[in-house]
Order: structure tokens, then C-alpha cells, then sequence
């Protein structure tokens, strides 16, 4: 990895965080006093996850080679897929024109219309550009499978060897096949991939946090990811062998994160996956708060559905290094519960004087401090500095999301493929912070409480600290939810809950 100068430099590193993750759980677990044995169990479970998270985290960035074979002159036909429904014009045409300015010798392209199965107003738009650029434009008239649905039909209408995929707004650079295709002279490569970079990262809060959560993950993670033959698809910038996609049965039309679980059942079959660490297309990150929730609701509730449905562990054809990672990705989603239960602990205090552990503030914290310092200084440098707070606060912050995705699950409650805006919605969206603002509101009364029950006691001071940690963890994702976006787009208050869609969708 070239995060640290030297593979040992960066080994030791690593196992530095491992053994001081190891520590700071085995001395709250069996080494500590315990307090009130129902928070002090909660407590435990959120240490075993944390733990998982550390250790899934090191096996992900670990420095391992990979030889992989790479051939210039492979330039097979390739059939270029964009994926449209009811996206605007303007946007689907600089893709188009991006696309047929590819440098290679032979490829088709071709619109994959889906805006009529979704009732879009503007579906023959797709048809008239497609007219207009002399390209194919493959218009589905029967529902089913989302976006999966739409490529599986449209492979079912075509037959090049092999597909890319690029949603609307994903404009590729001259050189994308160039870089990707020679990957495919190894007979058992399945797919590969590039980034999904933002480019319009810097118009606001929204769009600044959600690229700067991609970046760890399409940096560090899906690097490590790649040499542990477990990179996955991630919907756009990616192309697939046919034959790959067809022995998988499909592109999954099951969940809603099809790229994530399709990967899983080609990986199960013995096929191999590439990365491509260098940004090849560009797109647009969602404008608007709104947008971005309803975005990663999806992410959370499909990558969840491989963890209640599909779980790895299970699988026959996967690698042990594949089932951690797949598990790792997954399992990320469960944070949501994680921190709820992590930013409650001080209200319980607060109002109820019940603590998991009875032991001395300053005693944990000269543990728990050189650990927490580890890892954050690990997550900087293998992502190469690029880790924001902001990053930070929106992943911590999302766990409303998590939750209610986890919920959805366990209680079977359906839910669709949603379309990503690709124009900001008008407004403000402070109501989707709403638990965030009780947060803030329960802490300052369960503060005066406490105050009047004992005084500034040394466990006021410490629950008092964390949770204005988590305060101000949560302010930039509050600030964000309240910022003002103009009005490219309206939209019905009945429509921002996530919930069920009873239309045919994908985005």
C-alpha cells in the first residue's frame, strides 16, 4: 500500500491498532467493575462490534500483491450501456457525446430507456436523443427487477461479449475502455471497475460530505478489497463479461443494491474481479439533502439484505477472505445501532444515574484515549489524509437511516428501487434530523437533571463530554439537512419518506 513508506512501516502500523483495539475490549470486558448489568452486556456487544469493524477494517487495507494480467491489444467489441429513467435531457446527452468520443476500435451504445415501465413523463426524450446521436435506444414496455431488470433486458436484446455500464449522469473520459478492457485477457476475469468521482463535489455541504465518504471508499477500501479478489460492482463505471453475468443468473433483480449481490453470486462461482484505482467517468453526487437520504437508505437496506438473506458465511464458492469482506461491507450498515446505543448512554446517566461500568473516568480514558488515537491516525494515513471530519460526522450521523433499514428488514416491509435526483430538490430538510434536534434537547434537560441530583461529579463531567462529542459530531449533518437548495426540482412532501414505492423505479 503506499499509504506508508514501507510495507513493515505500514504492518506495524496495523498491528499496532490491533493490539491496542484488543486491549481497550478485553479491559472494559473482563478487567473493569461492572456497573449496571444490562448496559454493561449493550456495552460488551458494542465493543465486539467495534472490534469486528477494526479488525475487518486492517484485513481490508492489509499490504498484499496481487498479479494481475493486462493486455493492450484485447480490444473485443463492447456493447455501452446507459441506464435512463427519466433523467434530464441535458444530463443524459453529455453522457452520450462523452461515450461516442471513446478512444477504442469498436463498441455500441446504446440508451437503456426504462422512464416508461416508471411512468416518467419526459420517457420519449430518451428516444429522440438516441435518434439524434444515431445510437440504439432500447425502450422496456414490461416492469420488473428496477435497474437490474432494465441491463438484463437489454442483454436478453443484445450480443456483444462485453457491457458497460454507466448510469446518466456518469461521463466518460476518451481513454475509459482503453484502461479497462486489456483486464478481460484473463478468461476468469467476471468484471471490472473504476471510481464513481463527484465532479460537482464542491457546490454545497450535501455534495462535500457524500464524496468525501466515497473517497475512503473507493481509496483504501476498495484497494484492499481488490487484492483480496473481493472488489465489487458498484452500479456505473464498470464493465462485465457476459458469460460471467449469465452463469450468476443476471443481473440480481431481487434487491434493490443489485451491483453489491450480484458481485456475491458471480465471486461464489470461482470468477475474479478487478479495480481500477484512477477516476475514468464523472458524475454527480446528490444536491440536496433529501436526495442523499433517500440514496443511502437504498445502500443500507440492499447491502443489509445480503447480511439476513444471502449471508456469506453460507455461501459455497466463496474464499474465507471473500465472506469477511463481503460481511465487512454489509455489516457496516449495523452501525446505525451502534451508535444510537453509544449516544444514549449519557441520557441514561443523565436521568437515571445507571452507568455499564463503575470505574474511574480518568482510568478508562488513559486506555481508551491511545486507542482511539490509533485509530483514527490508521483510517488518515491509509486513506491518505483524505478523511474529513465531515466524512465522519456523515457516516456517524446517518444511523437514523441504518436503523430504520435494519427495521425494514427484520419486519419484511418491501421496499423499492428509489431514482437518485439528479437536480436538487427545492428546500429544507431539518425535518430529517429530527432525531439529531431531540438528541440535543434530551441532553441539555437530562444535564440540568443530573446537575440537580449530584453535582458536577467526575461521572457528570465524563457523560457530559460524550455527549457533546456526539453533538458535535452530528452538527455538520444537521447544517447540511437545514441548508437551502433552490429550485430545480419540487417535490411533494409525501414523497420524502422512505417507504415503498409502488411504481416501477431505479436511479
Amino acid at each position: 500500500m503506499e499509504f506508508l513508506k514501507t510495507t513493515r512501516a505500514s504492518r506495524i502500523l496495523l498491528i499496532t491498532n490491533l493490539l491496542l483495539s484488543v486491549t481497550y475490549f478485553g479491559y472494559f470486558t473482563f478487567m473493569s467493575p461492572v456497573g449496571n448489568p444490562v448496559l454493561f452486556g449493550l456495552l460488551v456487544v458494542a465493543g465486539v462490534y467495534h472490534l469486528w469493524q477494526v479488525l475487518s477494517y486492517i484485513h481490508s487495507v492489509w499490504p498484499r500483491k496481487r498479479h494481475r494480467e493486462f493486455d493492450a491489444t484485447f480490444t473485443p467489441a463492447v456493447g455501452v450501456f446507459i441506464t435512463v429513467c427519466g433523467e434530464p435531457n441535458d444530463i443524459v446527452e453529455e453522457t452520450v457525446i462523452a461515450a461516442k468520443a471513446m478512444d477504442y476500435p469498436e463498441f455500441n451504445i446504446y440508451i437503456l430507456n426504462d422512464g416508461f415501465v416508471a411512468n416518467r413523463d419526459n420517457w420519449k426524450e430518451a428516444e429522440v436523443l438516441a435518434k439524434k446521436h444515431g445510437i440504439k435506444c432500447i425502450t422496456r414496455k414490461t416492469p420488473g427487477g428496477a435497474k437490474a431488470g432494465n441491463i438484463n433486458h437489454a442483454l436478453s436484446k443484445t450480443n456483444e461479449d462485453f457491457t458497460v455500464i454507466f448510469d446518466a449522469d456518469h461521463v466518460p473520459k476518451p481513454h475509459f475502455l482503453k484502461a479497462m478492457m486489456g483486464y478481460f485477457v484473463d478468461e476468469r476475469v467476471a468484471f471490472v471497475q473504476s471510481p464513481q468521482y463527484y465532479k460537482n463535489h464542491d457546490e454545497n455541504m450535501v455534495t462535500g460530505g457524500s464524496w468525501e465518504q466515497q473517497a475512503l471508499f473507493f481509496g483504501a477500501i476498495m484497494k484492499g478489497k481488490d487484492t483480496a479478489d473481493t472488489a465489487f460492482m458498484c452500479g456505473t463505471n464498470m464493465i462485465l463479461r457476459r458469460t460471467a453475468v449469465i452463469e450468476a443468473g443476471g443481473m440480481c433483480e431481487t434487491s434493490i443494491a443489485e451491483d453489491f449481490l450480484t458481485s456475491l453470486l458471480i465471486h461464489e462461482k470461482k470468477w475474479k474481479s478487478v479495480y481500477v484505482d484512477e477516476v475514468l467517468a464523472e458524475g454527480l453526487a446528490p444536491e440536496d439533502f433529501l436526495s442523499y437520504y433517500k440514496q443511502q437508505f437504498r445502500w443500507a437496506r440492499g447491502s443489509l439484505e445480503v447480511i439476513f438473506k444471502y449471508n456469506p458465511l453460507f455461501r459455497r464458492g466463496l474464499t474465507m477472505s471473500q465472506r469477511l469482506q463481503y460481511l465487512s461491507s454489509a455489516g457496516f450498515y449495523l452501525s446505525g445501532l451502534i451508535v444510537l446505543l453509544n449516544a444514549t448512554l449519557p441520557l441514561i446517566y443523565f436521568f437515571a444515574g445507571l452507568e455499564p461500568l463503575a470505574i474511574g473516568t480518568m482510568s478508562l480514558a488513559l486506555i481508551f484515549l491511545p486507542y482511539m488515537f490509533v485509530v483514527l491516525y490508521t483510517i488518515q494515513v491509509t486513506s491518505n489524509f483524505s478523511y474529513t471530519f465531515r466524512a465522519l460526522s456523515f457516516s456517524l450521523s446517518s444511523f437514523p437511516i441504518h436503523c430504520k433499514a435494519v427495521w425494514q428488514i427484520l419486519t419484511g416491509k418491501k421496499s423499492g428501487f428509489v431514482v437518485t435526483s439528479k437536480k436538487k430538490v427545492s428546500g429544507n430538510f431539518g425535518y430529517l434530523v429530527t432525531p439529531h434536534l431531540v438528541y440535543i434537547g434530551l441532553v441539555i434537560f437530562g444535564v440540568l437533571i443530573g446537575l440537580l441530583r449530584e453535582g458536577l461529579t467526575a461521572a457528570m463531567v465524563a457523560n457530559i463530554a460524550w455527549a457533546v462529542i456526539y453533538i458535535a459530531i452530528f452538527a455538520p449533518f444537521i447544517s447540511a439537512a437545514f441548508e437551502k437548495t433552490s429550485n430545480d426540482a419540487e417535490v411533494d412532501k409525501d414523497e420524502i419518506a422512505i417507504a415503498p414505492v409502488k411504481k416501477e423505479a431505479r436511479g
